[in-house]
């Protein structure tokens, strides 16, 4: 089948979007659902607002789901059988990819040829089906990596476990094939090509967004009642899926150091926790609760389960700071969703993160992980709240979801137009440079 141009001005009709092994229906913060997630919800929803409809493939983990939902008008999550329902880990889910990509290749083959217009893969797994999809159908294959398992190798914690060769292997045929390679920041792009090869010419950088509307500065002493932290309480903020490369355990170092500093400060001092154990953190599901224990500040920490985001939004407004210690990150949308409600952050700066956060201005960043350095920037941003706290607004205001759509359907439409002017695929070959509107490239 030759490829085909976007009908009408330049706007695809429909997109099949793939996410095998986590849907955006689930509850970011908790088993595999974390900003991939957030990202795949609101991107879908802005697409179907401007008339592009999208069809969300996500693999079934209950048999109580439907095959089919609308998540908002314009948006369906399908459903797909693909090996047993529950009791499978991401790890095991290549082995189920036959089984996935022959179920969405089914549901086109219901429909007249032309049915989609794109394909939007996240994650390798998703790329290896969006792969095929692209060469049966003759449409481009959009991809979005999210993480790089040789970025998450060379930045392992300490005692944590790294990514398979097959998953290597995996991407890297991933980024071979894909005809745009989105990536969240300049970094990101400069590791796609360094670690893996990836075509310049082909390799976006397309920021996430926030919702502004949603995560907004507000009442602080609402926001304290609503979550039950006193009005004179320090309260230092995680937010995220419990696993090693997240690093909640530095937040709690950096808590037992502020204390030992300041032992006045512990009738005042709370830590928030909110998030559940996910990946390699599920081998110990309490090892957090056992630290607090052993640096002697069970007293201090709060734990919660994940939060839906209106009331996530208050845990971020009762917050004198956030901390995102990860050692590796893409981007953090964490972060950004903190300073949209005025709170500032401590991150580590890694990955995406000196994108999310602006040094000095929003927040601070801290290179390594060691907690007497957070302790610092904790204390240096306490100092400086209020001023910071403005900056954050004014920083997380730069990033809207409506510009990363923007800056998306501009990539959509520039791999249709290369597609249709060379239908033949040839072999890929590095290339100078080259931008989109409303995009940059990797340098």
């Amino acid at each position: 089948m030759p490829a085909r141009r976007f009908p009408g001005p330049g706007l695809p009709r429909r997109v099949a979007t793939l996410s095998v092994h986590t849907s955006p229906l689930d509850q970011p913060g908790a088993g595999d659902a974390g900003g991939m997630n957030v990202y795949i919800v609101e991107v879908s929803r802005r697409l179907a607002a401007r008339g592009i409809a999208v069809d969300v493939f996500t693999r079934a983990t209950s048999s109580d789901l439907p095959p089919v939902v609308e998540m908002s008008p314009g948006v369906t999550v399908r459903h797909v059988s693909a090996g047993p329902f529950e009791g499978l880990g991401k790890e095991e889910l290549p082995a189920q990819l036959c089984a996935f990509t022959a179920a969405v290749l089914r549901e086109e083959a219901q429909h007249e040829p032309g049915y989609y217009d794109v394909v939007h893969s996240h994650y390798w797994l998703s790329g290896q089906v969006g792969y095929l999809a692209r060469d049966r159908w003759s449409v481009p294959l959009v991809h979005t990596a999210h993480t790089l398992a040789k970025v998450k190798n060379e930045a392992l914690a300490a005692g944590d476990r790294p990514e398979p060769r097959s998953r290597v292997i995996g991407e890297e045929q991933v980024v071979a094939e894909a005809d745009r390679l989105v990536a969240n920041t300049d970094e990101e792009a400069r590791q796609l090509v360094r670690l893996y090869g990836a075509d310049p010419a082909r390799t976006l950088v397309v920021p996430p967004g926030v919702d502004l509307d949603r995560f907004a500065p507000g009442s602080r002493t609402a926001a304290r009642r609503a979550v039950g932290v006193p009005d004179d309480a320090v309260v230092l903020l995680f937010v995220g899926r419990i696993q090693p490369l997240k690093a909640p355990d530095v937040l709690l170092g950096t808590a037992a150091r502020m204390l030992a500093d300041d032992p006045a400060l512990r009738d005042r001092l709370q830590v928030h926790v909110v998030g559940a154990p996910s990946g390699t953190g599920l081998d110990a599901p309490r090892q957090l609760e056992k630290l607090a224990v052993e640096l002697g500040i069970p007293d201090i920490v709060r734990f919660s389960p994940p939060q839906p985001p209106e009331r996530l939004a208050d845990f971020y407004r009762a917050a004198d700071v956030t901390v995102v210690p990860s050692h590796n990150e893409s981007f953090g949308l964490v972060a950004l969703e903190s300073q949209a409600c005025g709170t500032p952050v401590v991150a580590a700066a890694v990955g995406g993160l000196p994108t999310a956060v602006r040094d000095g201005v929003s927040g601070v960043l801290v290179p390594g992980h060691d907690p007497a350095d957070y302790a610092v920037a904790v204390r240096a941003v306490l100092a400086r709240r209020e001023l910071l706290a403005a900056g954050a607004r004014r920083h997380a205001g730069r990033f809207s979801w409506d510009r990363t759509v923007d800056a998306l359907v501009d990539g959509y439409a520039a791999a249709a137009r290369d597609m249709a002017a060379a239908p033949v695929r040839r072999a890929r070959r590095g290339g100078a440079l080259r931008s989109l509107p409303g995009m940059s490239v990797a340098r």
